[in-house]
């Protein structure tokens, strides 16, 4: 029964991850024109970390529960295939878009909020080893 569920949550986990990836790109790469304007300074900064931030956690949980463990290898993996995501939206901005784009504090406000999850996954797992 156990399986059951640990398979069930690992489900779970991939579509949440696979999710995320994908409205990462629609809400990065697609032109909203009724969206109300907010007017807070860098809040599309605060919005690229917290992509980011997520897809690590997510992809990172997933993993973990793929692999029975938690591997700093494949953790290190996901950092940077989550900036190098990010760096390609930048890329697709600039090149496939009319209103958007490529913007290189974009890219360092993904890359913190990768290495930030990244630091909260080496602190679950310390936490876990108690």
């Amino acid at each position: 029964m156990a399986t059951n569920s640990s398979s069930v949550l690992k489900n779970i986990t991939l579509s949440l991850a696979i999710g995320w990836t994908f409205l990462i790109l629609v809400l990065c790469l697609v032109k909203f024109n009724k969206l109300p304007s907010v007017q807070v300074s860098g809040v599309d900064k605060y919005v690229h970390f917290t992509f980011h931030f997520t897809f690590t956690l997510l992809w990172g949980f997933y993993n973990r529960l793929r692999l029975g463990q938690w591997v700093l290898k494949s953790s290190l993996i996901i950092v940077c295939l989550s900036i190098g995501y990010g760096i390609l939206i930048e890329i697709l901005q600039e090149t496939f878009t009319q209103t958007r784009k490529a913007d290189i504090m974009d890219v360092a406000a993904n890359a913190a909020g990768a290495i930030v999850a990244f630091l909260v996954l080496v602190l679950w797992k310390a936490k876990s080893k108690v």
